[in-house]
């Protein structure tokens, strides 16, 4: 069995993580920990786990001590609250699965002009892989720490990785448009995402400014071969889960739709979490599970191609890919733990 520690387990993607973590068969969670509800019951917190899960979560300052008790630590901490644990932890010879943002920029420079902090580990920011598990799934296997992909990035990368990887597209025509459910926002209470202030409302927000950009820009260019400069703007849709990513971007040749699926086909025909569809997705086929749904359209008439992606962004975007991530990384089945299918209406 192994043996787990979730840091920051009582936020949305934390509590997702946790739901996986107690149904996997190959997993046993040794601690929970919560800056918020430390001495508290997690089925208290969430009742959902009454009967299921009992466990007491511990306070942060506990962390330490028990850190040696477990193979593997996930951190779902907000940004630049990671760095202590994440050292403690490999110092420990504990792997690290970290949900946060505080290892996704190789460049530190770039995460400190972005968010707007010091990071205080670059050697750790040079040793983490990124753990977009179809794209670098070697690299997953032999590392010891996993930064986990941010959910906007995780769906336009994967949309836009078998044109960018073929070089197909004009390096500085990608436009990426992309709508999250409410649950992105994360649990703390915020005026803007109060029932009230974004039920029947649609807005866009980090317009020219948001912190996924650098992140979306480097695996983009690393694909590439080159460096990519986008446009990336987000909108808040009054829906609890989901993520629904178009992506814009001129083609350098006339292509058909069927050599451009053929592209696809070739990258993703044997992932067992993506989907490529005729169908146009949307949030609801891929909402409570760890798929990404691909499809595509070609506007003859500008020569652009639009690439449709939708995840379950507490899945797939965060808390499915860091079981997926671990599955890897302990040599598992990478469906092991997330065998779920949409459940409908």
């Amino acid at each position: 069995m192994i043996k787990v520690g979730v840091i920051g387990a009582t936020g949305y993607a934390g509590q997702q993580l946790v739901w996986l973590l107690n149904n996997h068969p190959e997993v046993e969670i040794e601690f929970l920990a919560s800056h918020s509800y430390g001495g508290e019951a997690f089925s208290s917190i969430y009742r959902n786990f009454n009967k299921f899960l009992n466990k007491i979560s511990i306070e942060i300052n506990e962390v330490e001590k028990s850190i040696k008790k477990i193979d593997i630590l996930f951190t779902a901490l907000p940004h630049g609250k990671s760095f202590e644990f994440v050292q403690k932890a490999l110092e420990s010879g504990v792997k690290v699965i970290d949900l946060g943002a505080d290892f996704r920029i190789n460049d530190t420079e770039i995460f400190s002009e972005w968010y707007k902090i010091d990071h205080r580990y670059p050697d750790l920011s040079k040793e983490a892989v990124y753990g977009l598990s179809e794209l670098n799934r070697d690299k997953i296997k032999d590392s010891k720490l996993i930064a986990n992909p941010g959910c906007y990035p995780t769906a336009s990368i994967l949309a836009l990785a078998p044109l960018l990887k073929n070089n197909l597209l004009m390096e500085d025509s990608i436009l990426i448009d992309a709508k999250s459910g409410v649950s992105g926002a994360g649990r703390g209470a915020k005026v803007q995402t109060l029932y009230a202030e974004c039920n029947e409302s649609i807005k866009a927000y980090g317009v020219a400014s948001h912190r996924h950009t650098p992140e979306i820009e480097q695996e983009l260019s690393i694909l590439n071969g080159s460096e990519i400069t986008l446009t990336f703007t987000p909108h808040l849709v009054p829906m609890n889960r989901g993520i629904l990513s178009v992506c814009y971007g001129k083609l350098k040749e006339k292509l058909s739709e069927n050599e451009i699926f053929q592209v696809y086909k070739a990258i993703y025909g044997d992932e067992n979490f993506i989907r490529l569809t005729k169908e146009l997705p949307e949030t609801r086929w891929v909402k409570n599970s760890n798929f990404c749904d691909i499809s595509f359209r070609i506007d003859k008439r500008t020569g652009r191609i639009i690439v449709v992606s939708a995840i379950d962004n507490l899945m797939k975007g965060a808390a499915g890919q860091a079981i997926q991530n671990m599955n890897i990384m302990f040599g598992l089945k990478e469906t092991k733990g997330l065998d779920l299918i949409s459940m409908v209406p």
